[in-house]
């Protein structure tokens, strides 16, 4: 089988480039190590930057997150009962989108089923050859038979612990890393959300979130040791805590329920650099991991996939190559800036075992001068809402 463009991935980094390509009459197949079950039940991250939303509206896949998504202005920050509201709109003309990454992917593969488009799940043994060469190839096990699929470029859309990152030999890749010593203990309700914005918590025991999927699906975190299990908390003991958490007055208004997910989740940041090898393109998880104080995972994937589609119909419909010859640093310098804000919140956010009295001090002191200061608030709102590509 020959294809222009191999992508390894099914996830929604993955299934967006397809799309993109084929709206300007590029082929490639989508080789997915699991079922498309399996993805579509993925439950993820759920605020999209206007960036996604655009590259989602491009290919036509936007509808129902336009019915359904909806639209944050601000976002708050609080400290124990302190709050401050960062007002988006006072800053910049964008909102972000509160919507599902587990819709977003439905979405994306049932556009790809209704176009005919080529996929492959439940692939395995996937190894990339040839990268270095202006014929590369992938080969695969699916079915219980042996294929290899011959193309143009390989787009490595297959997360942190899949094969395309690891096809670049160490000598070449350098990578930067830092595990938090804590983790995230999510819980998703058939409840209406404490408040129509994130709230973003700090108090003296620990990190919580308030979030949403929509007008009555809750999504609730607090700050969990590493080595907790989700299965030792039960629904009572997680809203407890929560309560414990968040300011009074939101705690007061909190509506509870059964837990219809529970998932302990653990932190780190990454960056492999470069994102490219020859005629290989990391993208999304696969090159770099956020953590989720700041909702940039899925974002930061979108913007890889545009600057990789934008090189590839360079080289195809404009007979250029500075595009895909670029694409490592172009993707690179906004990955550290994306990295840089996810730290920063996290940071400013959590506890940590080792924090001092004055470490807390000044977690209270930029909480302070972010009320005080617009500059800090448009700074935060610009990071929010997505950096431009």
């Amino acid at each position: 089988m020959r294809t222009q463009v191999a992508i390894i991935g099914g996830g929604p980094s993955g299934l967006l480039l397809s799309l993109l390509l084929e709206s300007v009459g590029i082929s490639s197949v989508v080789l997915e190590r699991q079922s498309r079950a399996h993805v579509e039940g993925r439950i993820r991250a759920g605020v999209l930057e206007q960036g996604l939303v655009d590259l989602l509206r491009k290919v036509g896949v936007a509808g129902r997150l336009e019915r359904e998504g909806i639209e944050h202005h601000g976002t708050i920050l609080s400290y124990e009962n302190d709050r401050v509201r960062v007002s988006f709109s006072d800053f910049v003309d964008q909102p972000v989108v509160v919507y599902g990454q587990t819709e977003v992917t439905k979405d994306l593969y049932a556009a790809r089923e209704e176009r005919g488009l080529a996929g492959v799940f439940e692939v395995s043994d996937v190894a990339l050859g040839d990268l270095k060469t202006d014929a590369p190839f992938v080969t695969y096990t699916a079915d219980g038979l042996s294929h290899r699929l011959e193309c143009d470029f390989v787009a490595g859309c297959d997360g942190f612990r899949g094969v395309s990152r690891q096809a670049i030999p160490l000598d070449v890749r350098r990578e930067y890393e830092k595990v938090y010593p804590f983790g995230w203990l999510g819980v998703l309700s058939e409840t209406p959300p404490v408040h129509h914005e994130l709230i973003y918590a700090n108090s003296e025991r620990g990190f919580a979130l308030c979030s949403m999927r929509n007008e009555n699906l809750s999504r609730y975190y607090i700050q969990c040791g590493l080595d907790e299990k989700f299965e030792d908390w039960s629904d009572e003991a997680f809203w407890a805590e929560l309560k414990r958490r968040i300011p009074e007055e939101d705690a007061a208004r909190l509506v509870t329920g059964p837990s219809i997910e529970k998932s302990i989740a653990p932190l780190r940041s990454f960056v492999c650099e470069p994102m490219q090898w020859g005629r290989l393109f990391l993208c999304g998880d696969a090159a770099h991991i956020v953590p989720p104080t700041g909702a940039k995972g899925l974002n930061s994937a979108a913007s890889d996939v545009h600057y990789l589609f934008e090189g590839l119909r360079g080289h195809y419909v404009d007979g250029s190559d500075d595009g895909i010859e670029a694409y490592s640093a172009r993707a690179l310098d906004r990955v550290w800036k994306v990295e840089r804000f996810s730290w920063w919140m996290t940071s400013l956010l959590h506890r940590f075992p080792d924090q001092t009295a004055f470490d807390l001090k000044m977690q209270r002191a930029e909480l302070a001068f972010l009320r005080e200061t617009p500059a800090a608030q448009e700074a935060l709102a610009r990071n929010y809402v997505g950096l431009p590509y």
